[in-house]
């Protein structure tokens, strides 16, 4: 039983320094909220990172990436700037001035709306639907390499964690 109890020990103890030493922090966290809350922005951090290399043939950044998905689920009647925002998986101050780097692309189109001339309505174009049918594929393939190494299971139940984080 002594060895068993070293071997898990041992093995908590290596799992629980692994971010210190990425960190290079020397002393322990406050408690274990900090170090939560750091290994969540550690891992949101690495996976936009590696989905940044993914679209990196494509120009486009993940918050790019994401505004352009929201416009395809949108279909043809399109959003405006606010609803775009409001639907965003991370914020972003300036959702114009990204709407406005993918309408130079002749990614989006914005047209002003003939009910509200006040808003201003944003399509995806077929270049930008082409643009996102390429990285289809690539996107789904790095998702699966990237987080089925926790197996169903295990996503559900982080899944769910996020969202009591959130509620």
């Amino acid at each position: 039983m002594g060895l068993t109890f070293d071997v898990i020990t041992t093995s908590l103890i290596s799992q629980f320094m692994k971010l210190r030493e990425e960190i290079k922090q020397t002393k322990p966290f406050a408690g274990l909220g900090e170090e939560a809350f750091l290994n969540l922005q550690r891992t949101a951090e690495y996976l936009n990172w590696k989905l940044a290399e993914v679209l990196g043939p494509r120009e486009l950044s993940p918050t790019q990436y994401n505004a352009l998905r929201i416009l395809r689920g949108a279909g043809k009647s399109g959003l405006t700037c606010g609803e775009i925002g409001g639907r965003m998986v991370t914020r972003d101050s300036d959702i114009t001035r990204l709407l406005d780097r993918l309408e130079k692309r002749n990614l989006v189109i914005r047209t002003r709306d003939p009910k509200d001339r006040r808003a201003v309505i944003t399509r995806i174009t077929p270049k930008g639907l082409h643009v996102l049918a390429e990285l289809d594929e690539p996107v789904k393939e790095f998702l699966k390499e990237s987080m089925n190494r926790l197996g169903g299971r295990r996503l559900g139940e982080l899944s769910k964690t996020m969202e009591r984080l959130r509620g």
